[in-house]
């Protein structure tokens, strides 16, 4: 097993969706960065850092091309820095988990979220691990999108530090005991 790894958080760049509910990838990975000092940079396709931990090389990504078209910061950075697609780990908001839930799955359908359907096409497979994190679906018909890219109520805000925590650490799981004890561990 090659001890490179590639961690994508999906989100949207620009102040205007910083603390919304899509851009919930982002937010796992700068709450990383903030507790681990290393820093994001902006490169080409992504804004990128990389992290030594235990003897894992972790590069990590937030895609600066808008959530639908993921896929092209995620296959040029798996080509760029080598990594097999075993060792790619996706952070991705998931309305049909009630908020707070995480579920880490080894493969999957891409369930209506746009980014993990451009990254589905991209590297022609669904056989990559994925991290939901649960924003919950309090919206109305046809008022999804106005939901995903909505800010996080005042009780949410109050929660999203443990929730983040727990996100960053499958994330530090998944890179150092593998996905199947991971999920043993976090999906409860």
């Amino acid at each position: 097993m090659s001890s490179k790894f590639l961690v994508v958080g999906l989100g949207n760049i620009g102040p205007e969706y910083a603390l919304t509910r899509h851009n919930a990838g982002f937010m796992v990975l700068d709450r990383l960065a903030a507790q681990n000092d290393f820093r994001f940079s902006m490169q080409r396709l992504a804004y990128t850092a990389e992290w030594r931990h235990k003897g894992r090389q972790i590069v990590l990504i937030k895609p600066t091309t808008y959530m639908n078209l993921s896929g092209r910061a995620v296959s040029y950075y798996m080509k760029q820095e080598n990594i097999p697609v075993d060792n790619l780990l996706v952070i991705t908001d998931d309305k049909d988990l009630p908020f707070g839930k995480l579920r880490l799955r080894s493969k999957g359908s891409p369930g209506g979220h746009n980014g993990l359907r451009n990254i589905d096409e991209v590297l022609n497979s669904q056989e990559y691990a994925r991290l939901r994190f649960g924003i919950g679906s309090q919206f109305s018909k046809g008022r999804q999108v106005d939901f995903v890219l909505g800010q996080f109520p005042d009780e949410e805000v109050e929660q999203l530090p443990e929730v983040l925590d727990r996100a960053g650490d499958a994330v530090i799981s998944f890179c150092t005991i593998g996905i199947q004890q991971t999920m043993n561990i976090f999906n409860q």
